[in-house]
């Protein structure tokens, strides 16, 4: 197997095995998933907060923007209860923030998140091709009319029980989040901090452990990385970060500013903006509000009460009180397009790997048909 041929290319029918991340909140609008797409990856929309007519809006719009394959993100996770001291007690910590912005002392009441059956019915209406999630897997129920459909399924581990889960549920790919990646942590079994395995020790081992293709993510921002990647074991990779700066992507001026400024020690994980912990880049809002991590009320209630906050921070410009979810390779963002920047990897890659460039005949395609074993590949340390 030479690279870009390996299990999630000939799964999906794509031309890289490099998959966008889902990014909600912002940053991941259609016209950024499309790009992905038409350039040869997989884009990802994120779909978690959706309700089902904007889920079916929103893969609408892809579509109107591509033909190419391309994956919803939905989260398998049951919303917290509504706990009224919990929210009582967030609308105290938040109240300060709130008229400094001008905003009424009370946040608004938290909506009903969006109804996990009914969004399902929109996936299953709308045919995608791929079907990822975080937080877990859906019920056996929901899986078998996902197969039944030829739905390609993928799901988040943070470290090998969670993989073991998930193979065991019967999904097609699993994701291996490292502790580096950007945005919510997937951990759904234990402690989020026994989640935090990085992604040059989480990759090998779940390829080792699970019969399921491991794709890589966490700290993956150019060729470097997705030829690590491979390396370990790896069939594909998702980036997320990577994608911030560009100009397809809907985060904030100000928030892509940001990004090439920081460093390996600008991020730390934070549950201030959702419940949930997530890797974010410090600001003055996750700062002074650090010692309440443990007071704040579940996913995704949190959300709920902070959105008019963070809508009216970026109305202002004030990233201070923006959710800036970055991994930890944030300072390598490029303000390119998305195809730009694919091409330049697959690029980057090819030489690594193949030592050749895109698009030029292998030296070793007609000697070789089948991937060598890990333990004869050159050491993957030599590539970075």
């Amino acid at each position: 197997m030479i690279w870009p041929n390996t299990a999630l290319t000939r799964r999906l029918g794509i031309r890289y095995p490099i998959i966008q991340a889902p990014m909600a909140g912002g940053p991941g609008t259609p016209q950024l998933v499309a790009a992905a797409s038409n350039a040869g990856g997989l884009g990802s929309l994120a779909g978690g907060y959706l309700q089902p007519e904007r889920l079916r809006a929103a893969i609408a719009e892809v579509r109107a923007l591509t033909d190419r394959p391309f994956a919803v993100n939905l989260t398998a996770v049951t919303p917290a209860r509504s706990d009224p001291a919990r929210i009582a007690r967030a609308g105290e910590l938040l109240a300060p923030y709130r008229a400094e912005l001008g905003l009424p002392p009370e946040p608004p009441t938290p909506l009903p998140p969006p109804e996990f059956d009914e969004q399902m019915d929109v996936i299953l209406e709308s045919q995608i091709p791929v079907l990822s999630f975080v937080f877990g897997a859906p019920d056996a129920e929901h899986l078998a009319l996902l197969r039944e459909t030829g739905i390609t399924i993928m799901a988040t581990a943070t470290h090998l029980l969670e993989a073991i889960v998930l193979e065991e549920s019967g999904v097609d790919f699993i994701i291996a989040q490292g502790a580096e990646a950007g945005g919510h942590r997937g951990t759904f079994i234990g402690r989020p901090e026994q989640g935090l395995v990085g992604t040059m020790t989480l990759t090998p081992l779940l390829a080792k452990h699970v019969e399921v293709p491991i794709i890589a993510a966490g700290g993956i921002m150019d060729g470097r990385g997705i030829a690590a990647a491979q390396m370990l074991g790896a069939v594909g990779v998702q980036m997320g970060t990577a994608f911030l700066a560009c100009p397809e992507s809907g985060a904030h001026p100000a928030y892509k500013a940001l990004l090439r400024q920081g460093s390996e020690i600008s991020t730390l994980l934070s549950r201030v903006f959702t419940g949930r912990h997530g890797r974010v880049l410090r600001n003055r809002l996750v700062d002074e509000l650090q010692t309440h991590e443990a007071e704040w009320p579940g996913f995704p209630l949190q959300l709920f009460l902070t959105h008019d906050l963070q809508r009216a921070a970026a109305e202002r410009n004030l990233t201070d009180f923006m959710a800036l979810w970055a991994g930890q390779g944030c300072h390598l963002c490029e303000d390119r397009p998305a195809g730009e920047l694919i091409a330049q990897w697959a690029a980057q890659t090819m030489i690594l790997l193949n030592g050749r460039e895109c698009g030029e005949p292998s030296r070793r395609e007609s000697a070789e048909s089948a991937a060598p074993a890990v333990d004869s590949l050159p050491d993957p340390v030599g590539l970075i």
